[in-house]
């Protein structure tokens, strides 16, 4: 896609975009990801079922109304789902099927022109980057002996990000109106909750399909000041940590870090931002769901409760679902942790492992005489 766009580049900065926009094989591309991607439909009950049954139709219909200037997102449907391991309840935004496509043919024009700017320590919802490069940086900063930590925490960042300072960001990379006015109608989008609807004034949705890509862009600035004074940090997202030294060079990172995320218009949460000695028990750290201490890590305790939330969620007296079903289930669940915490200290997983045998026997007991299904299938998490 780059290359197909250097010729509109002057100065850094790019034009002629929109057209790149809704190029039918852009728009083609873009459908074809979010069918892949299902989800649920958005405020106009268009499923992404019925949206297939007239495919072609429908993304021409987008080509016409994004060529023309007539193309209006829909206002986006507002639900809350539970945070696993809390109490909690997360607010979603989803956006209707067609608005979807045309967010995913903007990511992927623009994309490619962000990514040759964002600096190798962002590691958040970037191609071919992910949280395990990023938790490797962490203990390659620790192994060298960086062992005092800015433990940094952005305060609803995805709900406060300043319009204007967002589009004025974005202004300074792209220079196509047409494309800047589209970007501006997602953000300034209403958004429905039941019979409620209002215009959010900052903030980009969670669940917007180009919001990761904004809200990445937006801490683009500070990601390049930390670097230029020096300072180590690791950001995945609006979550961070800065690897340092000593005590005094972590104060000085953490009062550098300060001064931007205000001139940025947010906030560090005051109660879960800290400096910590790593090399000191109890004083370590938690980062993209591990906890590291004393030159170790293993999964933080929000991570083994979510994994206890799921697991008895799946299987809870009131589950109608079969046994079969529930091994696959159960044993998916538990692939997929395992694999994502298997570098962690080896007593992590006695414990671990006889809750879950003892979980499933308790259901085994009650719903059927055999219990080899999942005891077995057990065996090879050990």
């Amino acid at each position: 896609m780059l290359e197909a766009l250097v010729k509109g580049v002057k100065g850094d900065v790019w034009f002629s975009l929109i057209d790149k926009v809704y190029r039918p094989t852009t728009l083609r591309a873009a459908w074809q990801a979010v069918r892949r991607n299902q989800g649920s439909a958005g405020t106009d009950h268009e499923s992404v079922e019925r949206f297939e049954q007239r495919s072609e139709e429908n993304v021409a219909g987008l080509e016409e109304e994004l060529r023309t200037g007539a193309y209006r997102p829909r206002p986006i449907k507002r639900v809350y789902i539970d945070k696993l391991g809390s109490k909690e309840k997360r607010p979603l935004g989803i956006p209707a099927v067609r608005d979807r496509v045309v967010q995913t043919a903007i990511r992927l024009v623009i994309e490619p022109i962000f990514e040759t700017k964002f600096k190798s320590h962002s590691y958040g919802f970037r191609p071919n980057r992910g949280s395990k490069d990023a938790l490797r940086e962490v203990d390659r900063f620790l192994n060298a002996g960086y062992t005092h930590v800015v433990d940094a925490d952005l305060k609803a960042y995805f709900d406060s990000i300043p319009h204007e300072k967002l589009i004025q960001e974005v202004r300074r990379h792209i220079a196509d109106g047409r494309l800047l006015e589209l970007i501006e109608r997602f953000l300034d989008q209403d958004i429905m909750e039941g019979l409620s609807r209002w215009t959010p004034e900052a903030g980009t949705p969670q669940g917007a399909v180009i919001s990761p890509l904004l809200a990445n862009l937006y801490l683009h600035p500070v990601d390049e000041a930390m670097e230029a004074a020096g300072f180590q940090m690791i950001r995945y997202a609006d979550d961070f940590v800065i690897m340092c030294r000593d005590e005094s060079e972590a104060y000085k990172a953490l009062h550098q870090v300060q001064q931007l995320i205000a001139e940025r218009g947010l906030v560090l949460h005051p109660e879960k931002t800290r400096v910590v000695d790593a090399t000191l028990p109890g004083q370590g750290f938690d980062f993209l769901g591990y906890h590291f201490e004393r030159g170790t890590r293993w999964p933080r305790k929000k991570s083994l409760r979510k994994l206890k939330d799921a697991i008895r969620a799946q299987t809870g007296r009131s589950n109608g679902t079969s046994l079969s079903a529930i091994t696959v289930n159960v044993n998916r669940t538990l692939k997929g942790w395992f694999e994502y915490f298997k570098h962690s200290h080896k007593w992590t997983f006695p414990a671990l492992d006889g809750w879950i045998r003892r979980r499933l026997r308790s259901i085994l007991r009650k719903r059927s005489k055999g219990s080899k299904g999942i005891s077995g299938n057990m065996d090879h998490f050990r």
